[in-house]
């Protein structure tokens, strides 16, 4: 009987290696699984390279993770938001790396990477620092720069409900990155708020088929990044 569910979250990063690639759900919390990204400082998993929208806010979550130590580099798209003072402190003192890559970029190379698609052409960035050193072709009288596709050695997401095949669905924004961070990586640990009897997510609703997903972790009330930094919390 397949069955993906796991019992704690420190069992679901149990398997993250030091110098591994870990793609992370986010854009907003509503994607941003906290309970994971805590139990993978915990684990302590060091120099990691990091795929995700933002550098997380506060010092809880991603923003904690990169504070710990454990990330050499960062892909992202906005390396400084409201609230997100970690990364670019550890960044101006030469601590830790960045790959900037525009947002629609970025989700292009994610879903490339999960489609088999070693990479592509677009016309974003072309005449601006993030080309240089990268190929350019013309088509149709058009500059475009070529970008690789992105793949992980895990994901770690947050979904709202799942069955024990792995079967997912999201909530809203939570929808931007983490489907496709599912495709791209080798092993998908995925949160979620509700675990559901199979057969209860209509097959026609499937966001994220369980083929995509290797565990499955019941969080019922999980944390909300906002509510912790207007808290002024930090993890560990």
């Amino acid at each position: 009987m397949i069955d993906k569910t796991i019992a704690t979250a420190a069992e679901g990063v149990a398997e993250v290696f030091d110098g591994a690639t870990v793609m992370i759900g986010g854009f907003g919390e509503a994607g941003s699984p906290i309970e994971l990204i805590h139990a993978l400082i915990d684990q302590g998993a060091g120099g990691l390279t990091v795929i995700n929208n933002n550098t997380g806010s506060g010092h809880v979550g991603l923003a904690a993770l990169i504070e710990s130590g454990n990330v050499a580099k960062m892909i992202c798209s906005y390396p400084r938001t409201t609230n997100s003072t970690v990364f670019p402190d550890l960044y101006r003192s030469g601590k830790i790396e960045l790959e900037l890559v525009p947002q629609g970029t970025l989700a292009e190379r994610i879903r490339a990477g999960g489609a088999g698609i070693p990479a592509f052409y677009t016309q974003t960035s072309v005449g601006t620092p993030l080309a240089e050193g990268k190929e350019e072709r013309e088509f149709d009288g058009k500059m475009f720069v070529m970008e690789h596709g992105l793949k992980a050695d895990f994901a770690l997401i947050k979904c709202q409900c799942a069955d024990r095949f792995g079967n997912l669905l999201f909530n809203k924004t939570a929808r931007n990155f983490n489907p496709i961070m599912c495709t791209a990586a080798n092993i998908t640990i995925a949160q979620t708020e509700k675990i559901v009897e199979l057969g209860d997510i209509d097959p026609e609703q499937v966001v994220t088929p369980g083929i995509f997903v290797n565990r499955v972790l019941l969080v019922e009330n999980p944390a909300q990044e906002s509510k912790l930094v207007a808290a002024g919390l930090c993890y560990p």
